[in-house]
């Protein structure tokens, strides 16, 4: 029987999938103010050849302030689009064909903060070499004014965190807000220079976009707070002035968190109609994604636990959608895509495990395997299915 998972899809413009696996946004925490290094090579050129159908970098900031991290990547600068320019011309060359999407946001109040592996929390003046920095959101309401120790979410998991209290940001005004519209769009045409075939903005896991529309961090009295109708507002005038300058044949989506996993926060109810709007200024494709706005919510992780969200906004607004968030065996992925919850699966983690994610997939639902760069084509002696090698590009 053929698999729903390894079919062919539309993503957007003309873009099309060759399967409906996508390696998800990672981030790396290891670029240098905002550049890309040697590890993004390593990290995303093996990603290339994972037998993904799309392969999405790491969550790229449109401003040096935006940073979640010193160690975040960054597309503000005509030298980090070099550097990014560097990694993805080595990966095409190795991996011709192999389509790349970029991950756009800026981390508003969760900014400023420690590497994970640092523990994850705001950066004081005890972390030199790196220094704190002044963080902007839509209210000047710190992330975890309470200093109960919780820190940033990544990849839908929170990270532990000292118990220090957050840095109380400064609320944007009309200038700051049209300075931080316009670092997405500039962020968006270096994207489209780089020749990315899809690009998503971060609405999600409690930065910036997704700080405005969530009733918790958004306590504005003006046209950009107070109603689900207002808070929705700045994300979806940032999503238009993108679309307008990133390329009609190539996919622009967004990553929302359908709620927040606590009283008084953002509901499914208000995340559809938020789609809806975002649909209408021709967005592609929602990444389904929760939580992240506030450190206490109570998240009951396990396996699949946000495709119910996907499921309903695809029902509900007709919008492609990808399902994220302990999506890590192949019958399950396969099942996803199958039953018709959500058009793709995007995992993280588990490709971190196994470099090889879509290869084994495709061995385990019995289909042929991906491509893979001509180094590796003799694993194929070894496959139910010799892969087709792929040449690299200056052969």
């Amino acid at each position: 029987m053929p698999s729903a998972l390894f079919s062919p899809y539309n993503i957007g413009g003309d873009v099309v999938l060759p399967n409906r696996i996508v390696v998800s946004p990672m981030c790396q925490y290891s670029a240098v103010d905002g550049t890309a290094t040697d590890w993004h090579l390593v990290h995303l050129g093996q990603l290339a050849a994972s037998g993904a159908g799309l392969l999405m970098l790491e969550a790229t900031h449109v401003e040096r302030r935006g940073r979640i991290t010193n160690g975040c990547l960054g597309l503000y600068s005509d030298d980090q689009e070099k550097a990014l320019a560097r990694v993805v011309d080595w990966v095409r060359a190795w991996m011709p064909g192999v389509r790349l999407g970029i991950q756009l946001g800026h981390a508003g109040r969760k900014g400023s903060a420690q590497r994970p592996w640092k523990g994850g929390g705001p950066l004081t003046a005890a972390d030199a070499p790196d220094t704190p920095w002044t963080c902007v959101a839509p209210s000047a309401i710190a992330f975890d004014a309470t200093g109960s120790g919780v820190g940033f979410v990544t990849g839908g998991a929170s990270v532990a965190a000292p118990s220090t209290k957050w840095h109380t940001p400064v609320a944007l005004d009309d200038v700051g807000l049209k300075r931080v519209k316009q670092a997405f769009i500039d962020a968006t045409a270096r994207a489209a220079r780089l020749g990315f075939d899809v690009a998503e903005l971060h609405g999600a896991h409690g930065y910036l976009l997704h700080q405005f529309l969530s009733p918790i961090s958004n306590h504005r009295n003006d046209a950009y707070g107070g109603s689900a109708e207002n808070r929705r507002r700045f994300p979806l005038e940032v999503f238009e002035a993108c679309r307008a300058v990133w390329p009609r044949e190539r996919a622009l989506g967004i990553r929302l968190s359908a709620i927040d996993w606590v009283e008084g926060g953002l509901v499914i109810e208000e995340t559809i109609e938020t789609v809806k709007a975002l649909k209408a200024l021709g967005c592609d494709f929602v990444d389904v994604s929760s939580g992240g706005a506030v450190p206490n919510a109570r998240i009951p992780f396990g396996p699949g636990y946000q495709v119910p969200f996907a499921a309903r906004i695809r029902q509900e607004t007709g919008m492609r959608t990808w399902a994220v968030g302990i999506i890590t065996e192949p019958a399950q992925a396969e099942q996803i895509v199958a039953s018709g919850q959500a058009d793709c699966t995007a995992l993280a983690r588990a490709f971190l495990v196994d470099p090889r994610w879509g290869w084994n997939a495709a061995r385990a639902l019995g289909v042929e395997t991906p491509p893979l760069p001509v180094p590796y084509h003799r694993a194929g002696t070894i496959l139910p299915f010799r892969p087709q090698p792929v040449a690299r590009a200056a052969e």
